[in-house]
C-alpha cells in the first residue's frame, strides 16, 4: 500500500528479517565453503524435478539444526540489494526449488522490491537484539546510512544503468 514504510529498531528483541550477514553465519552451519554437504542432501534444486516448494526438514540440516537453507525456496533479509541502482529492493539469500545448482549456494544473492510476490521466495524470523540503543543505526552487519551513502551515487552511471527516479 502507497505510503507504508517499515523501520527496524536494533534494540528490540522482537521477531524480524535476519541481516545479510546474519544469514550467512546461520547457513554455514559452522563450516567454510559454498554449502554444509552435497546440495542433493540438503536443498531442492532444478536437479529434483519438483514443480513447488517442498515441506521443510525432508533434507538433512546444517550443524546448527537449520534446514532448508539451501535450496527450496529464496529467504528475504532485511539488508537492500544495491540501492544506488535498485533503490529499496531488498536481498535474497539461499536459492529456489526451480533453480540450477549453481545458485544454491551460500554466496549468491539475489533481491526484489518489498511488495513483490515471487513463487519461490520464503522467510524465516530471527529474534535479538543487535544494538544496545535505539538511536544506532543498524546492526549485524548492515547500516541504513551506508545504505543510503551507497546509493548517492555521484558523476555518471556505471554503463547500463538506469537512475532511479
Amino acid at each position: 500500500m502507497a505510503g507504508e514504510t517499515v523501520h527496524w529498531n536494533p534494540a528490540s528483541d522482537g521477531y524480524r528479517l535476519p541481516t545479510e550477514a546474519e544469514w550467512v553465519l546461520a547457513s554455514k552451519g559452522g563450516v567454510d565453503g559454498p554449502r554444509y554437504g552435497a546440495l542433493c542432501d540438503i536443498g531442492w534444486t532444478a536437479a529434483d524435478g519438483v514443480l513447488a516448494p517442498q515441506p521443510v526438514a525432508q533434507k538433512r540440516a546444517n550443524a546448527y539444526g537449520v534446514f532448508d537453507v539451501l535450496g527450496n525456496v529464496w529467504e528475504w533479509c532485511w539488508d537492500r540489494l544495491d540501492p544506488a541502482r535498485y533503490g529499496d529492493y531488498r536481498v535474497f539469500k539461499g536459492g529456489g526449488w526451480a533453480d540450477p545448482e549453481w545458485s544454491c549456494r551460500v554466496g549468491v544473492r539475489r533481491g526484489n522490491a518489498p511488495d513483490a510476490v515471487v513463487d519461490d521466495v520464503g522467510f524465516r524470523v530471527v529474534r535479538g537484539v543487535v544494538a544496545a540503543e535505539s538511536g544506532v543505526d543498524g546492526g549485524q552487519g548492515w547500516s541504513e546510512s551506508a545504505d543510503r551513502a551507497r546509493a548517492s551515487l555521484s558523476g555518471p552511471l556505471p554503463v547500463g544503468w538506469t537512475p532511479l527516479p
